[in-house]
């Protein structure tokens, strides 16, 4: 990767205020440590937001009274501090006292809501003697839901025993935790362009490198929420995008577009059925009895991922999945499938969070090897049943971000040990645990109306990129081969409740109401024509 380093005078006329990490994304593909970048310089002249008192001599007890948006998502970047105790007068002297809050909000809260963030027996009480260190403190992401706000991840708390970046208040405000972000930058223009940070004293540009086209030449950068780029063409000056940085994420250069061609989707999809039963068949190791199992976020990780999430929603975060050249798993050419991109830090720490989830139901160590998303599907998308990459992808976690206005459940098709079909509906927040190289799965009933946006993370055995071959070591649960006989008790169109009772229940609520099994890729081919829309052949 190419890094500016930080000036080293923060009053020099050539310091544009502002480390930058510039990366090529096929530069740091399977690298989440290259997403590490030297720590940051602060200086008084920074463009920052500081302290206007907005809560000053007001403390919020309940969460309900903090400021949301029409929506229910919290609408700013909030500092939460004690109200009572010594840590309220010590740290509102530091929040007012003019250092830089990147559009943070300051706000000291005690009662129920200062232990939903702090907990009932870790606020310093009035006559105890501390210094700040030992006062709590969080830093909250604007867009977290309602419901979420009291979860915050544990590196967004000021914890300067155990980060350097946290050896003064001001220190943790301009981190990671806090003012400090990753912002990418995808460009969609039929130019190579030049890419700049604007001083928001003096208007000047500092140029920082040649911003190139696709996804595979996204840049990623740190810097502080409040900070404004410009993308120009070299020759001519015209400018192609003016953004001030309001939250971690990613912004388009203008949109993608998926070329499509003429093709015969039946044949291919016919030959992709028979190769995904074939590669299925080529895993010996199993995990678990089933293949896969349902469960939930912790409420820390999924208020992070719905504040990313409604954050960058809208294009120009929100861009076309390039799907143009990846064959014929996700319907491109009948509807958008949209994407937006994870910036490498907050991408490792998900995924890490994740990987303790999955590690306890697949029951061995794991290594994180990819996580990619999120994706949102759109009405009428359809992705075709397949297996992952036999040797990254052993275990893996579906999750459900966010949904809405759908006419009907989107179910996720999974296929057990003995190939019968389950039809798995999540929520947002659900996850679907699967063998993801072993188990088939997919969506194939085309999603009735509204949008779905998942993230899916990857893991292994620790070291084994072979692990596919091997037997199943001594504790392993057995594959549930033989359920007895089995009946709908149920409604056609109800899924994981229970809709098909068998003589084993260990078979669980999630088996599909029309009880398909499949024995072949033309069966897979065979479900695809008879859960999607006729086909028209004058067309």
């Amino acid at each position: 990767c190419e890094a500016n380093s930080c000036p080293s005078n923060p009053t020099s006329p050539n310091n544009n205020n502002t480390c930058l990490l510039s990366m090529p994304l096929k530069h740091i593909l399977g690298s989440a440590a290259a997403a590490i970048t030297t720590l940051l310089s602060l200086a008084s002249h920074l463009p920052t937001t500081t302290a206007t008192g907005v809560t000053e001599g007001g403390v919020i007890s309940n969460l309900a009274d903090l400021h949301y948006d029409d929506n229910g998502h919290l609408a700013s970047h909030l500092i939460v501090y004690p109200g009572t105790g010594p840590c309220a007068s010590l740290i509102t002297d530091q929040v007012y006292s003019g250092i830089p809050l990147y559009d943070h909000v300051p706000v000291a809260v005690d009662g129920e809501a200062a232990a939903a963030f702090f907990g009932e027996d870790d606020v310093p009480q009035e006559g105890e003697e501390v210094d700040i260190s030992q006062c709590p403190a969080v830093c909250v992401d604007r867009g977290v839901d309602a419901d979420l706000v009291g979860y915050p991840m544990p590196e967004k708390y000021y914890n300067p025993d155990d980060n350097n970046t946290h050896n003064s208040f001001a220190g943790f405000i301009g981190s990671l935790s806090c003012g400090r972000v990753e912002f990418g930058f995808i460009n969609y223009s039929p130019h190579v362009l030049s890419l700049f940070w604007v001083d928001a004293n003096t208007g000047e540009k500092s140029y920082l490198y040649p911003l190139e086209q696709k996804e595979k030449n996204t840049r990623f950068i740190h810097t502080f929420v409040g900070h404004r780029f410009v993308a120009e063409h070299p020759e001519t000056g015209e400018n192609f995008l003016d953004i001030t940085v309001e939250f971690s994420g990613v912004v388009g250069v203008m949109n993608h577009v998926n070329v499509h061609r003429n093709r015969d989707i039946r044949a291919e999809v016919k030959r992709t059925m028979q190769g995904e039963w074939r590669k299925k068949q080529m895993v010996k190791r199993t995990f678990s009895a089933l293949g896969f199992n349902k469960g939930r976020l912790p409420n820390d990780l999924f208020g992070s991922m719905r504040a990313f999430y409604y954050n960058n929603r809208n294009p120009p975060h929100r861009l076309m999945e390039e799907w143009d050249s990846k064959g014929v798993y996700v319907n491109y050419w009948e509807t958008d499938c949209n994407f937006i991109q994870i910036p490498w830090e907050l991408k490792r720490r998900w995924q890490l969070r994740l990987k303790d989830v999955v590690q306890e139901w697949a029951g061995v160590e794991i290594e994180q090897t990819d996580l990619y998303g999120m994706r949102q599907y759109e009405a009428g998308a359809r992705l075709l049943t397949h297996v992952d990459r036999i040797n990254t992808h052993a275990v893996s976690l579906i999750v459900n971000i966010a949904q809405g206005n759908l006419t009907q459940p989107w179910t996720v098709e999974v296929y057990d040990h003995a190939d019968r079909l389950h039809e798995v509906q999540m929520e947002p927040g659900s996850i679907v645990y699967y063998e993801s190289a072993k188990a088939l799965h997919g969506r194939n009933t085309p999603l009735a109306g509204g949008y779905y946006a998942n993230l899916f993370t990857h893991y292994r055995p620790i070291g084994d990129p072979e692990w596919y071959l091997k037997e199943n070591p001594e504790g392993t649960p057995e594959p549930l081969m033989d359920v007895g006989k089995c009946e709908l008790v149920g409604k056609p169109n109800e899924y994981s409740s229970g809709a098909v009772k068998c003589e084993n229940d260990a078979i669980g609520p999630h088996l599909s109401p029309s009880m398909f099994k499949a024995a072949s890729g033309d069966d897979l081919y065979n479900w695809w024509l008879s859960v999607g829309p006729k086909f028209d052949d004058e067309l």
